[in-house]
């Protein structure tokens, strides 16, 4: 008699739809959304309601949301692997989140880093859901009784803040909820990627300054552009070392875009001048993001298509998180 095959583990990993995500989201999460699909039982969700704590424009953001579905198929996130579906369709998010704040301390969410800075972004606008955020995340996670949520550095605070609610709530009621693990990939050269023109500070599509960023659906004309305009520094020597923050930048995306090491790399451009390695990184970035950029166009194309995966993801995961909102109410006294 054959042994059964180990149970998968669980992911859970969200995105926000505002904006167009960055070649450095590309690099760090988005292009292993798609990776992970084989080894783990994935959930991958767009978390418009987490949008929600800033004002949106009611007709951008429903294209918003709709592109950011297509762009996340487009990265590779195969609703026939995955559960993939939009967080305001599936109730029960809001509902367990209601009952997990009553279980959540004051004082935990008033600690938060990502409340406190974005509070002193939006002084005009600090509202309570940016306040509770977190606890919309944790039920986010706990739904689906993650395993594993994957995270860069600056998130590790709220997958710690979930942990902490899931294990209050099951020192109350029993085991009711897995404690999620953070998921942080090894990282591999290049996997934090910094601002073409600022290298000092990492890539990101809120960035004042549009030749900071490579957006994943810019033209190849455009990325071309940006990075002839990169800052570099003016020794001239293309080489990987401290103090060198722009050639190092560009160096880790050819390195990571091409599968070589940062060594292989600095060997290909070894005697070459920085308008030639910047030619290079532009070249090889244009051809990785335009099929991603192809299958984009050809899913916004099909609308059709993409409501029925919408929908087929919604009840998948209404299924899921129905089970866990049942439980949970059942413990807590609910009929």
């Amino acid at each position: 008699m054959s042994e059964e095959a180990p149970k998968k583990k669980i992911i859970f990993s969200g995105i926000q739809p505002t904006g167009v995500p960055t070649l450095g989201n590309y690099i760090g999460a988005l292009r292993n959304w798609a990776a992970m699909q084989d080894d783990y039982r994935c959930v991958y969700c767009i978390v418009d309601q987490h949008a929600l704590t800033v004002r949106q424009d009611p007709a951008q953001f429903r294209k918003q949301i709709l592109n950011s579905y297509a762009l996340m198929m487009a990265c590779g996130v195969d609703p026939e692997k995955s559960v993939y579906y939009i967080q305001s369709h599936v109730p029960a998010h809001a509902q367990l989140s209601w009952i997990l704040s009553c279980y959540t301390q004051f004082g935990e969410l008033s600690r938060m880093t990502q409340f406190k800075d974005k509070s002193a972004k939006h002084p005009e606008n600090v509202n309570a859901g940016l306040f509770t955020y977190p606890v919309l995340m944790a039920a986010d996670i706990l739904l689906y009784q993650a395993d594993l949520v994957p995270v860069g550095e600056d998130q590790k605070q709220h997958v710690e803040i979930c942990r902490d609610i899931a294990n209050r709530f099951n020192g109350i009621y029993g085991n009711v909820f897995t404690i999620p693990e953070p998921y942080i990939p090894k990282r591999e050269q290049g996997a934090r990627i910094m601002s073409l023109t600022d290298p000092a500070r990492k890539m990101s599509k809120s960035d004042e300054n549009p030749n900071g960023y490579i957006s994943i659906l810019d033209p190849p004309e455009t990325i071309l552009r940006k990075f002839k305009r990169a800052v570099t520094d003016s020794d001239g020597e293309i080489c990987y070392r401290e103090g060198k923050d722009g050639i190092n930048n560009l160096l880790a995306i050819y390195s990571v875009l091409t599968g070589q090491t940062i060594a292989q790399a600095e060997e290909a451009f070894s005697g070459k001048g920085y308008g030639y390695l910047k030619e290079q990184v532009g070249s090889v970035t244009a051809e990785t993001l335009r099929p991603i950029q192809e299958e984009y166009s050809r899913l916004t194309a099909d609308r059709a298509y993409l409501e029925q995966c919408i929908r087929t993801g919604a009840e998948k995961a209404a299924s899921i998180s129905a089970r866990t909102l049942a439980k949970v109410s059942k413990k807590i006294g609910l009929i």
